[in-house]
C-alpha cells in the first residue's frame, strides 16, 4: 500500500479519561501526547486488553519480556537473543480464566507497576524514581535492568478508534538508556551502550487484527535519534502511531506510511516510505511464533536488524539515519 495523506491529528496536553461512564469511547481522548495523559479507565469483561511489553537491545545482545491480561487469559512471556553466537530462546505461559497471576494493571501508563506470576516465571515492571525497573525469573532467563527516563522525557501516546465500542490507547517509549544484567542459560551478561523501549496498551479490540510495528534506538552522526512507525491496524481510522525521535523531542507523523517487504522471505530487506521516511530495514534474525487454538490464535514474526536511510524534520531538516538497531514485525492475531 502506498503512504497516505496526511491527517491533521489532535495533541492533547491535558489528563483525560480514555472512557465515559458507559464504557464507551470518550471524543475527547482520541489524539496523541508527549506524555501519558490518558487514564484507560475500562469498564465490563471479556474484550478487555491489557499489556505491557519491554524490549531491551544492546550489541550484545537482545531480551524482551511483556505481561499480557485480556480478561479470560494471562500470558507471560520472554525472548533472548545473542547477537554475537546467534543463541536463542522463547519462554511462555498461558493461563486461561485466571485468578491472581497479574496485579492490577495500572490505569496511567508510568504509575505503580505490574507483577506478572506463573508457575515457573515471575515477571516485574516497577516505576520508580528516575525509570522503571525490569525483572525478570524463569528457568532459563533472569534479568535485573533499569530503563533510565530522564527528566521531561517525550514518549508517543495515541488512541486509535475503530468506533465508539472497539478502541485502543497505545503508548510507545523508545530511547531509554538501559543499564543492568542479564543471565542467559547460565551466561552472564552486562549491559552496555543498550537501550529500552516499551509497548503499553489499554482497549478493546476487533476479534481479528492484523498490524505491522517498527521500531529503532540509537546515535546516528552524533544525533540520537528514536524511529517508531505501524500499520494496517489504523487504516481506516483518524489516527497513526507514526513518530520520529529527534535529540529527545518527540515529532508526530499523520501519515501512513508505506511499507515494503516480502511476506514469503521476512529476512528479505525491507522498506518503509513517506513523506519524511525513507529508510531500509536489514534483517539479521526472525523470531517466529505460531499459537492456534481455533478461536484464539497468534501468527508473528518479529524481525530484528538495521535501519539505515533518511528521515526529515518538521523544520525540512534531511537526517542521515546510519546503522540504527531495531525490529519490524507482522502480527496476525484472533483474540
Amino acid at each position: 500500500m502506498a503512504a497516505g495523506p496526511d491527517r491533521n491529528e489532535r495533541e492533547i496536553t491535558q489528563p483525560v479519561d480514555l472512557c465515559l461512564p458507559n464504557g464507551r469511547l470518550n471524543p475527547d481522548a482520541v489524539g496523541w501526547t508527549r506524555r501519558p495523559l490518558h487514564r484507560a479507565n475500562l469498564k465490563g469483561w471479556g474484550r478487555n486488553k491489557r499489556f505491557e511489553y519491554w524490549c531491551v537491545t544492546s550489541p550484545d545482545l537482545v531480551c524482551a519480556i511483556n505481561v499480557s491480561h485480556g480478561d479470560y487469559r494471562v500470558t507471560l512471556a520472554t525472548f533472548f537473543l545473542d547477537l554475537k553466537t546467534m543463541h536463542t530462546f522463547s519462554q511462555a505461559e498461558i493461563h486461561w480464566l485466571p485468578r491472581e497471576k497479574v496485579t492490577p494493571m495500572p490505569e496511567r501508563s508510568g504509575q505503580g507497576g505490574v507483577t506478572g506470576t506463573g508457575d515457573r516465571m515471575r515477571i516485574s515492571m516497577q516505576a520508580v524514581d528516575g525509570g522503571t525497573l525490569l525483572k525478570a525469573d524463569t528457568p532459563r532467563l533472569n534479568l535485573e535492568i533499569m530503563a533510565h527516563e530522564e527528566p521531561g522525557h517525550e514518549s508517543l501516546g495515541v488512541v486509535v478508534p475503530w468506533d465508539n465500542k472497539r478502541f485502543q490507547y497505545t503508548r510507545k517509549d523508545n530511547c531509554l538508556r538501559a543499564t543492568g544484567t542479564v543471565v542467559a542459560d547460565g551466561k552472564a551478561y552486562n549491559l552496555s551502550d543498550a537501550y529500552a523501549a516499551l509497548d503499553h496498551g489499554r482497549g478493546r479490540w476487533p476479534y481479528s487484527i492484523v498490524w505491522n510495528w517498527a521500531a529503532g534506538s540509537g546515535v546516528s552522526r552524533g544525533r540520537e535519534i528514536g524511529l517508531q512507525f505501524g500499520g494496517k491496524w489504523t487504516e481506516g481510522t483518524p489516527s497513526t502511531e507514526n513518530a520520529l525521535r529527534i535529540d529527545g523531542r518527540i515529532e508526530k507523523i499523520g501519515q501512513e506510511l508505506e511499507w515494503i517487504y516480502d511476506r514469503s522471505n521476512f529476512m528479505a530487506p525491507w522498506k518503509i516510505r513517506g513523506n519524511r521516511v525513507d529508510l531500509n530495514f536489514t534483517p539479521v534474525y526472525d523470531r517466529q511464533s505460531n499459537f492456534d487454538r481455533l478461536v484464539v490464535r497468534s501468527k508473528e514474526d518479529q524481525v530484528f536488524g538495521w535501519f539505515d536511510g533518511t528521515i526529515v524534520s518538521e523544520k525540512g531538516e534531511t537526517i542521515p539515519v546510519e546503522r540504527i538497531f531495531g525490529w519490524a514485525e507482522e502480527v496476525a492475531r484472533r483474540w
